[in-house]
Order: structure tokens, then sequence, then C-alpha cells
């Protein structure tokens, strides 16, 4: 999978506009792309809140 070249990479894109049409990539590249946002976000949010779950309990185990 990591070995692609120039043309096959060049024969998916044909393959993708082929099968949506031009003035669908757009709308599916935005779409991916808030996709891709949500899930950083997400994922931001879960790192802060374990970490703010994880600091009192250290602050315990010192008394």
């Amino acid at each position: 999978m990591g070995n692609l070249g120039a043309t096959e990479i060049l024969l998916i894109l044909l393959v993708i506009v082929l099968l949506f049409g031009g003035r669908k990539i757009p709308e599916l590249m935005k779409g991916i792309g808030q996709g891709m946002k949500e899930f950083k976000k997400a994922s931001r949010v879960e790192d802060d809140s374990d970490k703010m779950s994880a600091e009192p309990k250290k602050d315990e185990e010192k008394k």
C-alpha cells in the first residue's frame, strides 16, 4: 500500500472524478475536512478531561 507511484495516484483520482463528478468533489472534501476537524476537537476534549481527572488523584496520593 505504501508503494503508490504517480501513475497509481493519477488513476485513483481519475476514478474518483468519474464516480462523483467534478461538482461533487468540493462538497465531498468539505465534508471530510469538517469530519476531521470534529474528530480532532473531540480527541482534544477527551485528552483535557483525562488530564483533569488524573490531577486530583495525584494530589490525594500525596496526602
